[in-house]
């Protein structure tokens, strides 16, 4: 049990599992876009998710990213170098038409940990900046990257799933805001910080009706993308209700985030039996 413990504290501090939504929402895309999976692909926003997150984890600071102290820290810290590697050479074998587009992603997020200059603040630090960056680049990791990958043209239906997966991440990142109110520093002005907890939930029950409302505009949906929003919808709904300032140790950190996985099974179990 006490090894169970070990590794599955390991599978959430190294970003394994965020990493794992990311790729969930990847392939969530696929299945709505109707395209074929590029593993290349796969590989680097796994293993690109990870080396993202524990840096602005555990290094932020250079000296901090190579001198480390902590013994469990410096594991994380040689996994997120193997990580590394493993993302620059499914990097290298991607159609160099997504490199431009991945390199201005992970300029966003790379400004979101580290200072324009030495004088400056980061990304993060300007006043609710933060959660619509982290939405910006988890959409384009998981539509705009896809979309280009299958040379698909910016039509209304993508649009619609661009608008779509912003709002998602959104709703998503709620619970962790609600989390972090009492860690947060102020000068973040996150939105439970400016508006209270009650009505940071009800902006996200309004995301939700407006994630779900965004499904009637779009023309070549099948009944069983139909049914998976709406049972995923309802789930979104149950978390955002559920989600408290003073929350379980790994309400946001793992339930939160294995809803993308939950969407994927919905998503492909519906189309088996539709």
């Amino acid at each position: 049990m006490k090894l169970f413990k070990q590794v599955f504290n390991f599978y959430l501090d190294a970003s394994i599992h965020v990493a794992l939504a990311v790729v969930c929402l990847y392939f969530i895309s696929l299945q709505l876009l109707k395209v074929s999976t590029n593993y290349d692909l796969v590989g680097f926003l796994f293993f690109g998710t990870i080396v993202c997150y524990n840096f602005m984890k555990f290094g932020v600071e250079a000296k901090k990213y190579i001198i480390v102290s902590n013994p469990y820290h410096r594991l994380i810290q040689i996994f997120s170098f193997l990580a590394f590697s493993s993302a620059l050479y499914f990097f290298l074998q991607l159609d160099n038409n997504l490199w431009f587009s991945i390199l201005i992603l992970i300029l966003i997020s790379a400004l979101y940990a580290i200072p324009f200059l030495p004088q400056t603040k980061n990304l993060r630090s300007l006043g609710g900046m933060k959660v619509y960056l982290v939405a910006l680049v988890w959409m384009g990791c998981t539509v705009i990257l896809p979309v280009l990958d299958a040379n698909l043209s910016l039509t209304g239906e993508v649009f619609l799933l661009i608008t779509q997966r912003v709002l998602l991440v959104l709703i998503l990142l709620i619970p962790f805001e609600i989390r972090d109110l009492k860690y947060d520093e102020p000068s973040l002005r996150t939105l439970p910080q400016r508006i209270g907890i009650l009505k940071t939930k009800s902006i996200g029950y309004v995301l939700i009706v407006a994630y779900f409302s965004l499904q009637f505009f779009k023309t070549t949906a099948l009944q069983a993308e139909w049914i998976s929003v709406v049972m995923f919808s309802l789930l979104l709904f149950a978390i955002i209700k559920m989600t408290k300032e003073d929350q379980s140790k790994f309400f946001a950190s793992f339930w939160v985030e294995v809803l993308p996985l939950v969407y994927l099974m919905l998503l492909v179990l519906v189309k088996a039996v539709y």
